[in-house]
């Protein structure tokens, strides 16, 4: 599969030097410092975003009514034909209008990150806009989260452009209006800032986290103002009923894990096949889709769209866990319909949709057969949702604060840990490629992961330093510590043929000497002196 062009155009083009001086001189006038203008613009990315993304809510709700509502109220089986044509519609947008919308969002905001200095054009949020309301309102199985990513980040590119950030401010702006964007649209800032740290940016940069977190508050603070500080779900209380649920909880990791290795290697599996059809698939594979979904919706009308009422409905209580257990399978099955189609939308919303259905229907099952007691089956449906999430996205840390946040109750924390945990090892173990790194893989796009740098370990001092033996006189000049990276003696051993290392404790004892021989041999690299011997 080929990805979107990138294309960099006259708006990615360098700023021009004198306007941008002409800014800082006005602001230096007022004594604020260049970190402080980057704080505020992170205000102001948040806001924007904040509003563009309760359009974007309010655009898919209008959709949905005009659609799923008033028309399908009166003619059941039009419930068919409204995600098929909300499909192609969505498709023909962002092929014939707006080619740079594709995808999901989460990858093409890292690929604008990672290949052209954090550059997003305009018109790709208004095509993610547009094609994605229509897909998702008019029922297919997709979520308007990783859209408000891509959107957030677009946001924020073009106000560094307006701005005339410099190159290196506009590869931070983008991860910034990306936090702001998918805050806004689980209204839950601290998912938002992690999920942005631990996925797109793969990093936890001090220099970029002040930043994003801002964005991330002031984004979800102008949501609230206009839709209201309703959550995104109303959490019924939390609580423990016995310590053998917690027994319960490693199960649901255990089938959250293996399921979400499934689905990741299903939508893999149908995307390789899809992608050797012929060029009719480009139209005819989401109509299809569309009609298959709503074939599924005539029974299961929950599954269709982004679920959220579905969702709240299964949290207080009012399917038994059968039905929790249909409803999660039919939503894997028009999930991997719509997404392997192509159809404009994001994954995040499905997923907490799966793992909050199955995750009721175990715990439906135990509270019914565990013979020491267990809790309410809508207990494990929050716990299910962070469950699929870390299994399917490999965001461990971002699933299990996303569901605190939920539910704002500290009894929660340790079975999500223990489950998501679980899920997130099983997963791994099975489909070792993350999801957004397989689809980029598909797409011939080579982009970092967190999963990698979590594995990858960089070489320090203490790895290539020499240990002396005798007591060594502390020489005047730079010095190094045995735990610091070892590139940074790399940049020190350009100024001087050796380097002492010394201890934390003693500052004054020297315990080792560093030189770039030693480097080279930490690094596996023949070294000069063993070349000239």
């Amino acid at each position: 599969m080929s990805s979107a062009p990138v294309d960099l155009g006259a708006e990615a083009a360098p700023a021009a030097p004198g306007r941008w001086k002409l800014w800082q001189a006005r602001l230096a006038l007022l004594k604020i410092t260049e970190t402080q203008r980057f704080m505020l613009l992170a205000l102001l990315i948040g806001m924007f975003s904040g509003l563009l993304v309760v359009l974007f809510h309010i655009s898919i709700d209008l959709v949905s009514w005009t659609t799923l509502g008033a028309l399908t109220g009166r003619f059941r089986f039009a419930r068919l034909i409204s995600p098929a044509l909300g499909a192609v519609l969505a498709v023909f947008v962002v092929r014939r209008i707006f080619p740079r919308a594709r995808g999901s969002g989460v990858n093409q905001t890292k690929m604008a990150i990672y290949t052209s200095d954090g550059y997003v054009s305009s018109s790709t949020i208004a095509g993610k806009f547009i094609a994605c309301a229509v897909a998702i309102g008019s029922g297919n199985s997709l979520g308007p989260e990783d859209p408000s990513l891509q959107m957030g980040a677009g946001v924020a590119s073009r106000l560094g452009r307006l701005f005339h950030l410099p190159r290196a401010s506009m590869r931070l702006i983008a991860p910034v209006g990306a936090a702001a964007g998918i805050a806004a649209a689980f209204n839950t800032p601290i998912t938002g800032v992690l999920f942005v740290m631990e996925e797109v940016l793969a990093d936890w940069s001090a220099t970029a986290v002040g930043a994003i977190v801002l964005a991330a508050v002031s984004a979800v603070v102008t949501m609230r103002a206009f839709l209201g500080n309703e959550p995104l779900f109303r959490i019924p209380a939390f609580e423990l009923a016995n310590a053998s649920e917690l027994l319960i909880y490693a199960g649901v990791g255990v089938i959250g894990g293996g399921l979400s290795a499934l689905f990741i290697w299903l939508i893999e599996q149908s995307k390789k096949r899809i992608d050797t059809l012929p060029h009719w698939r480009h139209y005819g594979l989401p109509a299809a889709c569309g009609f298959l979904t709503g074939v599924v919706g005539l029974w299961f009308p929950e599954v269709m769209g982004a679920g959220y009422d579905a969702i709240n409905s299964a949290l207080h209580g009012e399917f038994p866990w059968p039905v929790l257990l249909y409803l999660g399978l039919a939503k894997i099955l028009v999930t991997l319909l719509c997404f392997s189609a192509e159809t404009p939308g994001g994954m995040f919303a499905p997923a907490l949709f799966i793992g909050g259905m199955l995750g009721g229907a175990l715990g439906g099952f135990a509270h019914r057969w565990w013979p020491y007691g267990s809790a309410s089956p809508e207990a494990y449906i929050l716990v299910g949702m962070g469950t699929f999430f870390a299994g399917v996205f490999r965001a461990p840390i971002t699933s299990i604060f996303m569901v605190f946040e939920l539910s704002a109750s500290y009894v929660i924390i340790l079975p999500v840990m223990i489950a998501n945990t679980t899920a997130y090892l099983i997963s791994r173990r099975l489909h070792e490629v993350p999801f957004f790194k397989m689809l980029a893989r598909l797409e011939g796009v080579n982009l970092p992961s967190a999963e990698e740098k979590r594995t990858f370990q960089p070489l320090r001092v203490e790895s290539a330093m020499q240990h002396v033996t005798a007591t060594t006189p502390l020489e005047p000049g730079m010095r190094l510590y045995p735990d610091e990276p070892l590139d940074a003696a790399l940049r020190l051993l350009s100024l001087q043929p050796a380097v002492q290392v010394i201890s934390r404790l003693h500052p004054d004892d020297v315990i080792a000497t560093l030189t770039l021989d030693d480097v080279h041999r930490a690094y596996g690299i023949i070294g000069e002196a063993a070349k000239r011997s």
